[in-house]
């Protein structure tokens, strides 16, 4: 294997992982990616693309990916509390495509398209062991743990959110209009999803835990117990009664089976919700996003200040250049995850900002 990262190393990002979880590491986790190291081995002949595994359609096979995958890990050097790990990404919320719906490649992304326009009493949601997609993921992923026996970390699949989902079928007003209409039907189906979810969160869970050294899911923060990154983007449109009424319930049951459950809070149409999702007593964290065209994660000091005073964990997200005004603004740096990738022209500035923190 060409990748530079061992068992020693493995070891100290599960005990850094361990005491940040429980509040005891006393610095923030900050994983430090550094780009362009000689991967020493051949470039492989399928071509990297930036995001979505499903730019690869059906016809490639699932060993020519993980090979793809290894060659583009080789290509980093993991410093601080950074460790490989590959993403198996088929689109944010690609749960729609085990549930029936259609996925179409765009650009960074992926859109999911329902395989027929149907009123909302009409629509089922069943877990169905033989879908296409679901076997394509389980199938990269179970190359993956003969691949690499445990030396990188495969991450969960983006299931996505529940009302997010449930849009794929009830696009455009669709949906808004059924959260007054037909709320029990909302309901019916967010419980439907719900079980499919788990139900499709386990069938990948028991290949990954062969090999895999723990958990981590779209954004790779490790841990040794399960943890995943909930969401629901659609809540931006909806006041903090419909969120508490349609989202919270099936939220928080998630987060009571997920030892380590994170929030994506994407945008400041979100915000509304943070009180009701800090009052969720199994939720571990947050990721506020404040969204294109608003002042980044340094701006915001008081909606780190309201998540840490509700005892929860915090990703920066933002330039971490910029992170230290934010350290200075609430006097701590303590219960942060940052996420840092940098060129090799930029390696000594990275590794003093790693380094200032006890990271390094």
């Amino acid at each position: 294997m060409a990748m530079d990262f061992d068992g020693k190393r493995w070891d100290r990002v599960k005990e850094n992982a361990r005491l940040w979880w429980e509040g005891r590491l006393g610095r923030p986790l900050i994983q430090l990616r550094i780009g362009g190291r000689d991967p020493g081995r051949p470039p492989p002949k399928l071509p990297h693309v930036s995001k979505d595994t499903t730019s690869y359609d059906l016809s490639v096979a699932p060993g020519d990916i993980v090979d793809r995958w290894d060659y583009d890990l080789s290509c980093v050097e993991y410093l601080a509390d950074a460790f490989p790990c590959v993403w198996p990404d088929f689109g944010p919320g690609v749960l729609a495509a085990f549930l029936g719906a259609r996925p179409e490649p765009a650009t960074g992304t992926v859109w999911f398209h329902p395989p027929e326009d149907r009123e909302i009493k009409d629509i089922r949601f069943e877990y169905d062991p033989d879908n296409v997609w679901l076997k394509r993921v389980k199938e990269i992923c179970r190359i993956a743990m003969d691949r690499w026996g445990g030396m990188v970390q495969v991450a969960m699949t983006d299931l996505g959110g529940n009302l997010d989902v449930l849009s794929t079928f009830r696009p455009g007003e669709k949906l808004l209009t059924d959260l007054l209409d037909f709320p029990d039907e909302v309901k019916r189906l967010t419980w439907e999803e719900h079980r499919a979810w788990w139900r499709c969160f386990e069938d990948m869970d028991s290949i990954l835990r062969k090999a895999d050294p723990g958990y981590t899911a779209w954004k790779p923060i490790f841990s040794e117990t399960p943890y995943y990154m909930l969401q629901c983007d659609f809540a931006y449109m909806i006041g903090p009664k419909m969120f508490d009424e349609f989202v919270r319930p099936e939220l928080a049951a998630s987060c009571r089976r997920l030892p380590h459950a994170f929030y994506h809070l994407d945008g400041a149409g979100q915000l509304p919700h943070l009180d009701s999702l800090l009052s969720i007593p199994e939720l571990k964290g947050v990721q506020w996003v404040p969204g294109a065209g608003k002042p980044q994660g340094d701006e915001w000091p008081d909606v780190y200040r309201k998540i840490f005073a509700a005892g929860k964990r915090a990703e920066y997200v933002g330039d971490w250049r910029k992170f230290d005004r934010l350290a200075d603004k609430l006097g701590t740096a303590e219960g942060f995850v940052i996420f840092v990738y940098a060129s090799e022209k930029d390696r000594r500035e990275a590794e003093a900002f790693a380094g200032k923190y006890g990271a390094l």
